[in-house]
């Protein structure tokens, strides 16, 4: 074509023939195949265009008739042209959305799994909110299960639980911890939920009979789940540690201004690509200033002398580029800070300006992640990529609603405002601790780093609150006790095994058993439940701990030496040795979905340990996962026995038992709860519970240190072996 196109300038500017004879000259001079392509060009250019808009006069014009191009021609052209048309559903969100100029930011993943988009994507939220923007979250999973609640923790890490029941992935999590607000089961997607959702529309018969196919359909589906969740009215919780009933601290829910979403996965996996193409045709439908993408990609450290390589973030961007995806912010994961060469190289081979590629590297502590996006004057360049007009500055009122806000103005706006203030001390209390504590986590899920990291975050934020270094003592439940599976050869290396972990436990401040499922690890579990009753240790048992540590006492202070779960033993005479027995509304064989979950309500007793630590409290809103509970029928002999169950839900389904302790002049701190905590920890606001057991240990720290050196606390110890 170009050839051609040159022969015919050529042609007509420099042998002048009148317009009859030009298509004469041209079959003169041509051979047959430039003149099959001439003879095509006339058709072109001289019939209607392929992309008109419909021209049926009956049609109502939408508001997107101006912006947008329909997918499709007329009502009257063929079946399969019409069937690539906008859905008028998906239309009115997308009308929604630009009317009410609300913004979307991807985050892509390249080169390797697990680089931290989550944190990446929090971080940025906290940016934006520091702004006086209202932000939201939505995180895809590309895989084909509905929901992560089947998951086995080895593989995928902890299963979050939001306040309506969903079972997420956990890096929805970091963003309710980042971004301080409450998410639903909606705010996660993933390929098993979409094709649910079209599958079951297909069956009773929306799609009128059409071939169901991933696009327009599937892509289609995506795009309106995306929309739908960026305009639904999030809530927000305020942060003060004294007053903890969450009902209270919520404000009012309004609509997002802005939603940030996280492809989960690596660009170029197969399974992503239906949310790659819907989220290329987001942005079409939404407009280039309403969307933006930003890519997190890694950049390693290799030679000698150590040398920044760039060439696997090169050819990451160039594979987003073939996918349709055009990154407008390349965010460099590594260990050392990106230096200006690298930068300069990056922005020559990805076409992504030179100050748009951001540099992530290593830090103390995941909190300094948004203020070194922040000196890299990521909010500003948001700001304008996105057309967004700060909200609540100063310059506000004296510039008014259309002023121009130059770079330095938003940055000083996000440095001052008090989100970011109380980000930086945050940051700052990580970093310097006035002492330390060793907790121990008795868990069975050791060997996945991410299986217990809500417990970890909440006892990171009572660390930061109680001024203390955390250090996690892991100890694997099985090498405490032998199960009842067990053999019982006793071989040296059992031995030192269990020797170790029982030395490790009892050089620690505080005891956490965390949530689980199956019978391994059970009796290691009851066993430290025993030491941490008997030895006085600060104790917290959450979800199984807390029915490992009533078993515990069934048996060794109620004299029930038989004492168990149903859960592990199917043989258990009833109300006589079944202490924690199956929820009659459970479902032995379905396993999704169908445990006790999401936010319940529980009473508290008023002259109870834990009533205190919710501020005085007597209704708390805590979120549960889980389908056995304590037997009500033994309550009454717990309690002649001195174990107390000072918070019990009533739902309609009978009575829980929610919270049980001992009294403070039997124990410093003995707390186990059904629910689990651990999910409505806040950085800036901890769960009262963790917070109550890093108190503890830190009296009891203090007072051991007063005793061994007739003065105050002495600092901290030997460098830590987990430290968060």
């Amino acid at each position: 074509m170009i050839i051609f196109q040159k022969q015919h300038h050529t042609m007509v500017y420099h042998r002048p023939v009148s317009s009859k004879h030009k298509l004469t000259n041209a079959i003169r001079n041509t051979t047959t195949p430039l003149l099959l392509l001439s003879l095509l060009l006339v058709l072109i250019f001289t019939s209607t265009p392929v992309c008109s808009a419909p021209t049926n006069s009956n049609m109502k014009p939408s508001f997107l008739s101006s912006i947008i191009l329909p997918r499709g021609g007329s009502s009257s052209t063929s079946s399969s042209s019409s069937s690539l048309s906008m859905p008028q559903s998906l239309e009115r969100l997308v009308e929604e959305a630009i009317q009410s100029n609300r913004k979307i930011v991807v985050v892509t993943g390249g080169v390797l799994s697990g680089i931290g988009k989550g944190v990446t994507a929090s971080s940025i939220g906290v940016l934006l909110s520091s702004m006086g923007l209202r932000v939201t979250a939505l995180k895809i999973d590309p895989y084909l299960n509905v929901d992560a609640g089947t998951m086995s923790p080895f593989e995928h890490g902890e299963v979050f639980v939001l306040d309506d029941g969903g079972e997420c992935d956990l890096d929805l999590g970091n963003y309710e911890r980042f971004l301080s607000v409450s998410l639903t089961k909606e705010s996660n997607l993933s390929t098993g939920k979409i094709y649910q959702s079209v599958i079951e529309k297909e069956r009773v018969g929306e799609y009128l009979g059409k071939t169901v196919q991933v696009v327009p359909h599937i892509s289609d589906a995506i795009q309106e789940w995306v929309l739908r969740v960026a305009a639904a009215p999030v809530v927000q919780f305020s942060a003060h540690p004294d007053d903890s009933n969450r009902d209270d601290d919520k404000e009012a829910a309004q609509k997002p201004e802005v939603c940030i979403v996280e492809l989960g996965g690596t660009l170029g996996d197969i399974e992503s690509m239906p949310f790659v193409e819907a989220l290329r045709q987001l942005q079409e439908h939404l407009g280039y200033k309403n969307m933006c993408f930003v890519h997190v990609s890694l950049v390693p450290v290799l030679g000698s002398p150590p040398e920044q390589k760039t060439k696997p973030t090169q050819h990451s961007v160039k594979q987003m580029r073939q996918l349709g995806l055009t990154p407008d912010f390349i965010c460099c994961r590594g260990t050392m800070e990106l230096e200006s060469a690298a930068k300069r190289k990056l922005s020559l081979f990805t076409s992504v300006a030179e100050n748009a590629i951001v540099s992530i590297h290593d830090v103390s502590n995941i909190y300094h992640v948004p203020l070194m996006m922040m000196e890299q004057n990521m909010p500003a360049m948001l700001m304008q990529r996105l057309r967004i007009t700060p909200a609540g500055s100063a310059a506000d009122k004296t510039k008014g609603s259309n002023a121009h806000y130059s770079a330095a103005d938003v940055l000083n706006q996000v440095r001052d405002s008090d989100r970011m203030k109380k980000w930086k001390q945050l940051a700052k209390a990580v970093d310097e601790p006035k002492s330390e504590c060793v907790i121990a986590i008795v868990g069975k899920y050791n060997d996945q780093g991410d299986a217990y990291l809500s417990v970890v975050k909440a006892l990171t934020h009572s660390a930061i609150a109680t001024r203390q270094r955390l250090r996690i003592e892991w100890i694997v439940a099985s090498d405490l006790a032998d199960d009842d599976d067990d053999d019982d050869s006793t071989t040296i290396e059992k031995l030192s095994k269990r020797q170790s972990a029982w030395t490790r436990l009892q050089n620690c401040d505080g005891v956490v058993i965390p949530g689980g499922f199956g019978c391994r690890g059970m009796e290691g579990k009851i066993a430290t439940a025993k030491y941490a009753r008997t030895s006085k240790t600060p104790f917290l048992g959450i979800c199984l701990g807390m029915q490992a540590c009533v078993i515990e006492y069934s048996r060794n202070v109620c004299n029930k030496p038989h004492s168990h779960s149903a859960e592990f033993r199917d043989n258990l005479e009833a109300d006589t040795n079944d202490v924690v027995i199956f929820m009659p509304e459970g479902d032995k064989h379905r396993m999704g979905g169908t445990m006790r979950l999401g936010a319940r309500q529980t009473i508290l007793k008023t002259d109870s340990l834990v009533y205190n630590l919710y501020g005085k409290q007597s209704t708390i809103m805590e979120r549960h996962r889980h389908r056995y509970e304590v037997n009500p029928e033994f309550v009454s002999d717990f309690e002649t026995h001195g174990l107390r169950f000072v918070g019990r839900n009533t739902d309609g389904s009978g009575e829980r038992m929610e919270v049980v302790e001992l009294d403070l002049d039997v124990h410093p701190y003995y707390v186990g709860v059904q629910f689990h905590p651990e999910f409505t920890s806040r950085p800036e606001r901890p769960n009262p519970l963790f917070l109550g057991l890093l108190e503890a240990t830190k009296k009891i720290r203090l007072r051991k240190d007063t005793q061994t050196h007739g003065k105050g606390d002495k600092g901290v110890r030997d460098p830590p072996v987990t430290t968060v």
